[in-house]
């Protein structure tokens, strides 16, 4: 039996595949203690842990760590005469009209920081030796003043040549054993001192937190007779054993969106589906991602609180659209939606949980689009009285009812996820129209219609279960990890020699850390950071597999002047010359054979009947049916219900199972 957990701001999943039987649970989250969520899951499924041979598990707690600031206290280890590169940051400004404006705030302060005295140049020479007697009594001084953590070390061009933070990385470690040490050039190689010391000192700010976490779940899962394989998820699309992640938490930010990604992936892959956008809306927000030929699109950078973290995540866009997301009037007497969300607790006003404010959810129970019998698969009760009484006040305010500002806060709610879309699709030089919209999540499939009619896509595929379609991308993803390398050249003759080197050294390491955590040998994805000259930024060139053997120069530059036309509609390869500034090595290999996702064997069979739904300034009958009764085809309006999510059907579109159990929607 394998296992996926998932733990969302509102809701907790879980998939369970044995053989072909699929079991799903889903229970509310518990903020304080993700952990005890995640346990309530697997209770809820009726799951005997010592038959799990391999759980995967997701959950927000680093990032929560930094938007709380609820990490380690760490001091941080820098090279002589840089002791505020955290708090010059860059010289941009964020909201640039903003008079009150303030630069993100690092999560260590001025006076933990540590000056010791070295150099080393941008080629990797050394310029000033490291003093280790001075840098010892230096960062004794500072620890001895406190109850640290960790320590984080971040000296000059270690990316180029990182002796010296090895040299302090032995030093703190023999010195200080009870204290987590993080070395630059051990989470990122790259370039850009400032991105570089701010993913170092975050990732040494979450290490903790993720440690305590991780072993405070394994040791209950053992105590409950859990002896198989366990395995945490990570921003890039990939999951790592446990033991993994104690050396570069900072991956786990974004584990939830991305096992969304990797399910929505694997799932519609099996409908020949291979260029998607994917669409997760949950309790607390929207996450969507643009899929080519199956590959989700890679960032080399994200940020958590303004604070940047320079490692490969899934590009994801989010914005403040959940179910739970607050529906709320500005100053200006506008109606607005997020992104201020009622959470797990106490949710939306229907949930009876002591919550007051209108969210999302309640605006679907009012309008009709959510039945409260069918509300997960009728295991939560739902109080339509408290969601319409949550409304009114807003309503009144607006002059409106309480069905039609309902359905004016979905619209409004659609039209931030429309904008996101756009984001990953027509910013990034891609056309929607070309893609298959695939929502998931618990109201994903709600919207889905609505949004694709936005954008002129003309096919949704609705997974089975795609309420908790994020639990089973934990199962789906392969080990992932990624190492990365800056090293600046101009593209010559010789230059797909040097290319291959560094790709071999990168390989070589990972091939390494791959066998030190017990996983199969891995295969390898190579991509490079390349600009013009005189540019002060790079695009990604994806180099196919087949090509780097046989790579010449010329293939290169056309590749990176193809990349760099569809991102910016131009290119410059008859005036300048192209340059590589990083290397980026993806080594991933599979976790066996994972089923498809099907309908839960327990999944209620909801009969044939009629609804009355709120759209377009009216109400309108419309059919119910369940996923069940669709085998054949069926025409909207209609409500098409599962255990873990409601599809909406608008007049104009057709829904079909296909053989591969997706519900595959069509514009007529």
């Amino acid at each position: 039996m394998r296992v996926g957990v998932e733990v969302g701001g509102t809701f907790t999943d879980l998939v369970a595949i044995d053989g072909d039987r699929v079991t799903i649970s889903k229970v509310p989250s518990t903020p304080s203690a993700p952990d005890e969520g995640a346990l309530a899951a697997i209770t809820a499924a009726e799951i005997a842990l010592a038959e799990v041979t391999d759980l995967v598990h997701g959950s927000t707690v680093a990032t929560n760590a930094i938007l709380e600031r609820k990490g380690a206290r760490i001091a941080f280890v820098v090279t002589q005469g840089f002791r505020d590169l955290l708090l010059l940051q860059r010289h941009n400004r964020r909201q640039i009209y903003d008079l009150f404006y303030a630069k993100p705030v690092p999560v260590v302060s001025r006076a933990d920081t540590i000056e010791v005295p070295e150099r080393i140049d941008a080629k990797g020479q050394v310029a000033t030796a490291l003093d280790a007697a001075a840098a010892k009594a230096a960062i004794d001084a500072v620890l001895a003043r406190g109850d640290y953590q960790a320590v984080a070390v971040c000296l000059l061009n270690a990316y180029a040549n990182p002796t010296h933070e090895q040299a302090l990385g032995e030093m703190l470690r023999a010195d200080h054993p009870d204290l987590t040490v993080t070395l630059s050039h051990e989470v990122t190689r790259e370039f850009r001192e400032y991105e570089r010391a701010s993913t170092t000192t975050l990732a040494a700010y979450v290490q903790p937190v993720i440690d305590r976490y991780l072993g405070r779940f394994e040791t209950a899962l053992r105590g409950q007779g859990f002896k198989g394989r366990f395995s945490m998820m990570q921003s890039n699309g990939g999951r790592l054993p446990a033991a993994g992640m104690s050396r570069n938490a900072i991956t786990a930010l974004f584990s939830g969106p991305a096992a969304g990604v990797m399910g929505a992936v694997r799932q519609a892959g099996q409908s020949g589906y291979r260029d998607l956008i994917t669409f997760d809306m949950g309790g607390t927000s929207t996450d969507v991602c643009l899929v080519a030929d199956g590959k989700p699109a890679l960032a080399d950078e994200t940020e958590v609180d303004g604070l940047p973290i320079r490692t490969p995540v899934l590009d994801i866009v989010t914005v403040g659209a959940g179910g739970g997301s607050i529906v709320w009037v500005d100053d200006g007497g506008l109606l607005r939606v997020g992104p201020r969300s009622a959470g797990a607790e106490p949710g939306p006003a229907c949930y009876g949980r002591g919550g007051t404010e209108p969210a999302i959810t309640d605006a679907h129970v009012a309008r009709g689009t959510l039945r409260p019998a069918a509300f997960l698969g009728g295991r939560m009760s739902v109080d339509p009285t408290a969601a319409e009484t949550a409304l009114a006040p807003v309503a009144e305010t607006l002059k409106t009812t309480p069905e039609g500002l309902a359905a004016d806060a979905i619209r409004l709610a659609e039209s931030n996820i429309v904008g996101a879309i756009r984001l990953v699709s027509t910013a990034r030089g891609r056309d929607p129209r070309d893609y298959v919209l695939v929502p998931f999540g618990g109201a994903g499939p709600l919207h889905a219609a609505r949004i694709a009619e936005e954008l002129d896509i003309a096919t949704i595929c609705v997974p089975p279960n795609a309420g908790v379609l994020s639990a089973y991308g934990l199962l789906a993803a392969d080990f992932v990890q990624y190492g990365t390398r800056t090293r600046r050249m101009t593209v010559e003759t010789d230059t797909p020699d040097t290319v291959r080197e560094v790709f071999a050294e990168l390989a070589v390491e990972a091939t390494t850390q791959f066998a030190e955590l017990g996983l199969d040998a891995p295969r390898f994805d190579h991509a490079l950071a390349m600009r013009y000259v005189g540019q002060a930024f790079e695009v990604l060139v994806e180099l196919p597999d087949a090509s780097l053997p046989s790579l010449t120069a010329d293939k290169l530059l056309d590749l990176f002047n193809e990349a760099h036309a569809r991102v910016f509609e131009f290119d410059d390869s008859r005036v300048n010359k192209a340059e590589i500034v990083s290397f980026r090595l993806g080594a991933a290999a599979p976790p066996g054979a994972v089923p498809a996702l099907s309908e839960a064997a327990d999944a209620d069979a909801v009969e044939v009947g009629e609804v009355r739904i709120y759209d377009d300034g009216a109400w309108v009958d419309a059919k119910r049916l369940s996923r069940r009764h669709v085998a054949k085809g069926a025409a909207g309006p209609a409500l098409i219900e599962d255990v873990t999510s409601t599809v909406y059907l608008p007049a104009g579109w057709r829904a079909a199972i296909d053989d591969c159990d997706n519900l595959i929607l069509t514009r007529t």
